[in-house]
């Protein structure tokens, strides 16, 4: 099953428009931000050739995705960072024996397929009743990009010469496998391929004011 990310420019013309898409989602999560003491999602003017465009920035397969979820869970947990060639039941169990730390992780705790990062700087992802019906927890992209920061070493990856993120030609369909790039053929070629599209979406969110979606 295959993911886009997008990126949403928190920009007047589009959060203030009545007939902005997002205009619910963005209600529900500046409650959230609200009753956890935080600023309410921040949106700028817009500038012509500054401001982004609603854009698919990255794609990968929600395996990917999990492979590098576990490798952040072992390191987090203390356990070798070793390359395996497919999802076992090791990766359930890290879930389980850790269901505390995975749910303080932004980069672990948050819905494949729907929800968001928002450029606001809190510690732990936010829950409630209301995020969870409307897509799951509200991540941090600060806090998603320092994640992603803390295991790149493991992956081999020098976060300040990131590798490039694999762009869709179009829109993924969920059904759709997406496989890591072929001139990536190391042990951690998945999930350096999920760090690539998530690091590319978080630096560009905190850059542009953006917040991230899953699509």
């Amino acid at each position: 099953m295959a993911c886009d990310i997008w990126l949403v420019p928190l920009v007047d013309v589009l959060c203030h428009a009545p007939e902005n898409p997002f205009r619910d989602d963005l209600d529900v999560y500046n409650a959230a931000l609200v009753a956890h003491g935080l600023p309410e999602v921040p949106v700028y003017r817009y500038m012509p050739g500054l401001s982004g465009d609603v854009e698919p920035v990255a794609a990968f397969d929600y395996d990917s995705l999990h492979f590098l979820r576990r490798a952040y869970l072992l390191q987090l947990t203390g356990f070798d960072v070793a390359p395996v060639d497919e999802l076992g039941s090791d990766y359930e169990q890290l879930l389980e024996m850790f269901e505390g730390p995975a749910e303080q992780s932004h980069l672990v705790w948050h819905f494949d397929h729907a929800g968001a990062y928002v450029p606001v700087d809190f510690a732990t992802p936010l829950v409630d009743e209301t995020l969870l019906a409307a897509g799951g927890p509200l991540g941090s992209a600060h806090g998603l990009l320092r994640e992603l920061q803390v295991v790149a070493p493991a992956l081999g990856i020098d976060p300040a010469a990131p590798p490039m993120p694999t762009r869709p030609l179009a829109p993924t369909d969920l059904e759709q496998p997406f496989n890591p790039p072929l001139d990536d053929l190391g042990p951690f070629a998945r999930e350096r391929h999920a760090w690539a599209g998530l690091h590319a979406a978080a630096v560009r969110s905190l850059g542009q004011g953006s917040m991230i979606v899953f699509a």
